[in-house]
């Protein structure tokens, strides 16, 4: 496909990237019925290429109630971070998605993607850029707030990340109440 060839060629943002650019995307088949818009890969998704082939990953496939071979089929699944490129580490963690990559491709690859049933929004990031005003004060409020969204075929998340052990212990209504949701929107976003 032209447009992930230009994707994999993109040096727009090359001077702010540690490790160099290595776009991690996945949206070859416009057959896919569920997007996931996360943040920016990790340094061992920057290292092996495939997107949340790290512990993200485990913890977000059994939210989904998955395999990865399901996960990985791009018929199924398109994987489009707001950043596709490793940002480098900061003081917390990860650096910041890099602002250049949603503006510039956002739109497009959303536009070889026409049978889209749900969008996952993955991170503060993700929700702000695709939920705008309408989001909540915080990212907790955001995805509790997750029935104001569903209409539009956006589910906003919190991040997978290990890192975020405590805040799902704080918010057990998380699992019990979105998880299951999510996993029968995936069943039927899939059927």
């Amino acid at each position: 496909m032209p447009l992930l060839d230009d994707i994999a060629a993109c040096t727009v943002c090359a001077a702010h990237l540690p490790l160099g650019p290595r776009p991690v995307v996945r949206a070859s088949d416009p057959r896919a019925k569920i997007l996931i818009i996360g943040q920016a890969p990790g340094l061992k998704v920057h290292m092996s290429g495939i997107p949340f082939n790290d512990a993200s990953g485990d913890r977000l496939r059994d939210w989904l109630g998955v395999t990865p071979a399901q996960f990985y089929d791009e018929s199924l699944f398109a994987i489009v971070p707001m950043g596709f490129c490793y940002p480098g580490r900061g003081k917390g963690g990860d650096n910041p998605p890099r602002p250049e990559c949603a503006p510039l491709w956002h739109e497009r690859v959303r536009a070889t993607l026409p049978d889209i049933k749900l969008t996952l929004l993955i991170g503060t990031y993700a929700q702000a850029h695709y939920l705008g005003p309408r989001r909540k004060a915080t990212l907790g409020e955001t995805v509790r707030a997750w029935r104001d969204y569903i209409d539009d075929g956006c589910l906003p998340l919190v991040h997978p990340s290990p890192r975020n052990r405590i805040w799902l212990r704080r918010n057990p209504w998380f699992e019990t109440e979105i998880v299951p949701y999510l996993r029968s929107a995936i069943v039927t976003a899939l059927t």
